[in-house]
C-alpha cells in the first residue's frame, strides 16, 4: 500500500510539473502607435490547445516607461490590433478584434463564440466596445474620408451559436471620434 501511495504521489507531481512546463506566457504582436510615444503589446498564453489565449493588452509609454494594462478574460483570443490614424479628422485610435465572451456556455471561448470590435485611445486609457456581445462580427473597414468604421456581421437571434436563416445580418456604422453608432443597415 505504501509503495502504491508513493507511486501515485510521484505520478501526480510529474503530471503537474509537465502541465506547467507546457504552458507559457509571452508578449507578442508588438505594435508601434505611429505619431505617439506608445507601443501596444498583447500577451499570449500558450498551453495545450492549438490557439494562443490572450489575457490583456499592455500599452507602453516608451518615453517614460509607464504602462496601462487592459484586462480581458483569461481565455480571450485577440485576432487583430491595428492603428487607425486620420490626421485631417484628428482621429488616432487602436482597433482590436477579439473574442472575449463565451456565449454558448461550453468550456471556454472558442471558434463558435463571436468576435467583438473594440476601440482604444493610443494610451489605452479610453476603451469602447463597439459591437454587442451577441453580435458576430465578420468584417470591418474604415472610411478615412468620413472617419467611420463599418462592421458587418449578424445577431444570433436564436442563441444557438450558428448563423441561421432566422439570424439578422446587419452592417453597423460607428463614428471613430465619438465611438457612437451612426447607423444600421
Amino acid at each position: 500500500m505504501k509503495q502504491c501511495a508513493t507511486s501515485l504521489m510521484l505520478f501526480l507531481t510529474l503530471n503537474t510539473f509537465s502541465q506547467d512546463k507546457s504552458s507559457y506566457i509571452v508578449y507578442n504582436k508588438l505594435t508601434e502607435i505611429r505619431g505617439t510615444e506608445f507601443v501596444v503589446a498583447s500577451i499570449e498564453n500558450y498551453g495545450k490547445g492549438l490557439f494562443a489565449k490572450g489575457e490583456h493588452l499592455l500599452f507602453i509609454n516608451t518615453k517614460n516607461g509607464e504602462s496601462k494594462k487592459t484586462e480581458f478574460p483569461k481565455d480571450a483570443q485577440i485576432y487583430r490590433i491595428e492603428q487607425i490614424r486620420i490626421d485631417s479628422l484628428s482621429i488616432n485610435s487602436i482597433i482590436v478584434v477579439a473574442k472575449t465572451i463565451n456565449t454558448n456556455g461550453d468550456k471556454g471561448i472558442d471558434w463558435k463564440d463571436p468576435q467583438q470590435v473594440f476601440v482604444f485611445s493610443p494610451d489605452g486609457k479610453q476603451l469602447a466596445q463597439l459591437t454587442d456581445n451577441n453580435f458576430f462580427s465578420s468584417a470591418w473597414l474604415v472610411n478615412r474620408h468620413t472617419g467611420t468604421i463599418i462592421i458587418s456581421g449578424h445577431y444570433d437571434t436564436n442563441k444557438n451559436g450558428e448563423n441561421n436563416k432566422t439570424d439578422q445580418d446587419e452592417v453597423l456604422i460607428f463614428d471613430l471620434k465619438t465611438y457612437k453608432l451612426v447607423g444600421k443597415i
